[in-house]
């Protein structure tokens, strides 16, 4: 009897806490519980409302304040099973994924490509469906988008996307949450992008003007974003009023700019084009010159790893760099991105 008292006290304490902290969660309403995400695959923010990725940024922020500083434990997903499928190597989406997991009280398996070689040895199709009869959702890490479209389609289970060629939508979820603790709100903020057109910039170009954001990109000639995901971007703009700007200009890029953000110039798979790709992003380092045109403000993120000709030690170490804030925040937007669109009832975890 008693111990049922205290269950219910605490379920209270608990309810209380996270009205309190959704309250004061700096950006927009509260967003009700009619926002489902259990059951829904991860694949691109093209497929998820404004709404939908604030609710995400919600649970993480609540997450990292009840298992970081409060020092709760909660086995959300005791019991459960994450196969981990990595044909790219990766230490941030390696150890946010496996640590995350585990916390929460489940059983990631780590797959390599000496352990499945998707479409090779056995055909998607057949891999979808040996893994949804055997484990309770999966995170790939792959080269082709297309091969994460196909298991999402075979699959019985939710497939959450690790990076393919096209996007990284997990990682933007990480720096918007970092962005959010540190200017404490999205909305009106400008985000210059000055780099590869890449798979980060797509995630980009697919969710910040959802919240607001205004964007302005640079990339060098011939190495522009992808001109479908350009045009769903300026259909973004248009339909939220924000701003869409894409230039060859660095410089023009960060001006007013609040956030700079940049990337790897040669991702893997890219090593044969290495000479080539230096040459031509000859003037896009980061340097305290490009801040200088930037907003007062201004931060800087970079999803790592990071090497020196893409931004100086000067821009990387500087108190308004936030890597390794950002590095952190992959762990717990991964737990919510596989709590929420996998395994557990979202009722269970915020006490709605």
């Amino acid at each position: 009897m008693l111990s049922n008292l205290r269950i219910l006290l605490n379920k209270a304490a608990l309810r209380k806490a996270h009205t309190s902290m959704v309250r004061n969660f700096r950006y927009g309403k509260p967003v009700q519980s009619q926002v489902q995400l259990k059951g829904r695959d991860l694949l691109t923010l093209k497929n998820f409302t404004g709404e939908e990725i604030q609710y995400m940024l919600w649970l993480s922020a609540d997450l990292k304040f009840r298992i970081k500083q409060k020092g709760e434990y909660l086995p959300l997903l005791q019991g459960k099973s994450l196969g981990m499928i990595f044909e790219k190597r990766s230490t941030r989406t390696r150890l946010s994924t496996e640590t995350g997991f585990a916390l929460l009280g489940g059983h990631p398996s780590f797959l390599t490509t000496q352990d499945i070689h998707l479409g090779v040895n056995e055909s998607l199709t057949d891999t979808a469906r040996v893994l949804s009869s055997m484990t309770d959702a999966v995170l790939a890490r792959v080269y082709k988008q297309s091969d994460l479209d196909i298991l999402a389609k075979e699959a019985t289970i939710p497939i959450v996307n690790g990076l393919s060629d096209l996007y990284h939508p997990i990682q933007i979820l990480a720096d918007y949450l970092t962005l959010q603790e540190h200017y404490g709100s999205l909305k009106g903020l400008t985000l210059s992008w000055i780099g590869d057109g890449n798979n980060i910039l797509h995630s980009i170009m697919m969710s910040a003007a959802k919240f607001g954001m205004h964007l302005q990109a640079a990339t060098p000639k011939g190495y522009e974003p992808d001109p479908n995901i350009v045009k769903l971007a300026e259909q973004y703009a248009k339909e939220n009023g924000t701003r869409l700007s894409m230039t060859n200009d660095p410089l023009e890029a960060a001006r007013g700019g609040n956030v700079l953000i940049t990337d790897t110039w040669i991702s893997m798979g890219q090593e044969d084009e290495k000479k080539k790709r230096l040459q031509a992003f000859q003037g896009y380092q980061v340097t305290m010159k490009t801040a200088k045109v930037a907003a007062s403000d201004w931060t800087f993120l970079h999803c790592l790893p990071r090497k020196p000709e893409e931004v100086d030690d000067e821009v990387f170490y500087s108190p308004r760099s936030l890597v390794f804030p950002e590095a952190e925040n992959r762990k717990w937007t991964i737990m919510v991105s596989l709590c929420s669109h996998s395994i557990c009832c979202l009722g269970l975890l915020l006490l709605w």
